[in-house]
């Protein structure tokens, strides 16, 4: 079980890692505050999951109807425009990245968090260079 102080503290990562993803993504269907409370949620969630204890208790459940959820939530920011030209799919992935991060903050597992926060940051602020590098339409 995971202390107050520990609670806390994931609580604050959580909302400050969900902001400064959602920072990148301030002018798109999902902002700053979506992405905060996407990342917060997942925490929660997580958080939750693993105080319960007992032998048929298994965290893994909760965390995986999390996936679930924000996947069905991350493909209602997916529109179509015109045949065959879906928008939103980087939107709608970061989504997706952010609740895993959520999660990982939930679980504790802070490496992993500082990484996948800063390969996502890279990732949603590389579309200039890869722009001019002719990499990315």
């Amino acid at each position: 079980m995971v202390d107050d102080i520990e609670t806390v503290i994931r609580l604050v990562a959580a909302v400050v890692v969900g902001l400064s993803i959602g920072f990148s993504r301030k002018h798109k269907p999902a902002g700053l505050r979506t992405f905060a409370l996407f990342c917060l949620g997942c925490t929660i969630f997580t958080l939750v999951s693993v105080s319960f204890t007992g032998p048929y208790v298994d965290p893994a459940r909760v965390i995986a109807q999390i996936v679930t959820g924000i996947g069905f939530l991350g493909l209602g920011v997916i529109w179509r425009q015109g045949i065959g030209k879906p928008t939103g799919l980087t939107t709608a992935a970061a989504i997706w990245v952010t609740a895993a991060i959520g999660i990982l903050i939930g679980l504790g597992m802070w490496i992993e968090v500082i990484v996948g926060t800063i390969l996502t940051l890279g990732l949603l602020y590389s579309k200039a260079p890869l722009k001019m590098a002719r990499l990315e339409e």
